[in-house]
């Protein structure tokens, strides 16, 4: 059963990203890295949130053509999975170690010093996301810049550390079962698109779901147990010497944090988008909302969307692409359109260099 349930994340990673899977391995454990387009081009890594892989996290992004024509045209994409997190992963042994997230955040470095990148644009989601601005505070010269979706910076409050306990509780005594999986959806969605409009589960709930059913339930556990025990970063955030991009729906259980970790890091530096009626995995449910911020995020940098693509997308190549103006009025396009408020408003100046 193992062996095939591995043949077959195979073959949906290579449809779907179109790259290749690496087992990187460091002093802290074995990694799965998974490598789409040309590694000559500059770097960006991405790091889930609990419980997901890159695939459950980045697909609504990556698979957008406009993000294609953004991403995959400037950047090489590695994208990390938490251990034991990948499809097809075996049950990580209870003989080996804990990770804390300094430990998690080291990894990211050693998986740098295995494909000799030297500096990277990041982009995590809550968990992860912690990590990668961990990543980014101890190895500041390797960070050119962070893309974070609804991060938290605080140690956990008495009452998140309790109820992640309980988490974990229902975790080891009934693995994944359906409380669980409610509270994680909790923690991904927003309540319009849990119940829908027409009270119908959508695509996103039930792959979700599905990927929740094949998850490894020790490892998940770790995974849990590290961010339960992280530590506040807010004092060091001013320190940050990178630029940083924060994305957090309004419907999301870390709105507040995220909100406080963009005060803290600073206008100068950081950028807060917010998502209308969208809850913490922005890139999944309302991913559109991210191209245009991403995009004036990276002109700061020197990246530019791929020239071409508006004249194919105008050609009719493209025709779910939001760049389309024939088959999307240029009014949807705006932030107000796309369901955003930008804070500050001037996304442009702010993300000079």
């Amino acid at each position: 059963m193992g062996e095939q349930s591995d043949s077959v994340s195979i073959d949906i990673n290579m449809v779907l990203f179109g790259g290749k899977e690496f087992l990187v391995k460091t002093s802290r454990g074995s990694l799965s890295v998974f490598v789409c387009g040309d590694q000559e081009k500059p770097a960006l890594i991405t790091y889930p949130d609990v419980a997901l892989n890159y695939m459950s996290c980045f697909q609504g992004l990556f698979v957008c053509p406009d993000a294609a024509s953004l991403l995959l045209h400037n950047f090489c994409i590695y994208h990390i999975d938490a251990p034991g997190h990948e499809l097809g992963a075996n049950v990580i042994s209870s003989e080996v170690p804990l990770l804390s997230v300094d430990d998690l955040a080291d990894q990211v470095s050693e998986v740098l010093d295995f494909f000799g990148l030297k500096r990277v644009l990041c982009l995590g989601v809550t968990a992860g996301a912690y990590i990668l601005t961990l990543f980014a505070m101890k190895y500041k010269e390797r960070v050119l810049g962070l893309i974070l979706v609804s991060p938290v910076c605080k140690a956990p409050t008495w009452t998140e550390w309790l109820y992640n306990k309980v988490l974990m509780n229902l975790l080891y005594f009934y693995g994944m079962c359906g409380v669980l999986k409610e509270c994680l959806l909790q923690r991904y969605f927003s309540k319009e698109l849990r119940y829908g409009v027409h009270s119908a589960e959508s695509e996103i709930i039930q792959a979700c779901v599905k990927l929740l059913d094949e998850r490894r339930i020790p490892n998940v556990m770790r995974f849990l147990q590290a961010m339960n025990k992280r530590h506040d970063l807010t004092d060091d955030l001013k320190k940050l010497q990178c630029k940083t991009l924060i994305f957090v729906g309004e419907s999301s259980p870390f709105h507040t944090e995220s909100v406080h970790m963009s005060t803290k890091i600073g206008q100068k530096n950081c950028t807060l988008v917010e998502v209308k009626a969208c809850g913490s995995l922005v890139t999944e449910e309302h991913p559109l909302a991210m191209l245009v911020p991403i995009e004036f995020f990276l002109m700061g940098f020197g990246f530019h969307r791929q020239p071409h693509f508006a004249s194919s997308s105008s050609n009719g190549s493209n025709p779910s692409s939001p760049s389309n103006h024939s088959c999307i009025a240029p009014e949807l396009l705006s932030p107000e359109g796309l369901g955003i408020k930008l804070k500050p408003i001037k996304t442009r100046t702010d993300v000079e260099i």
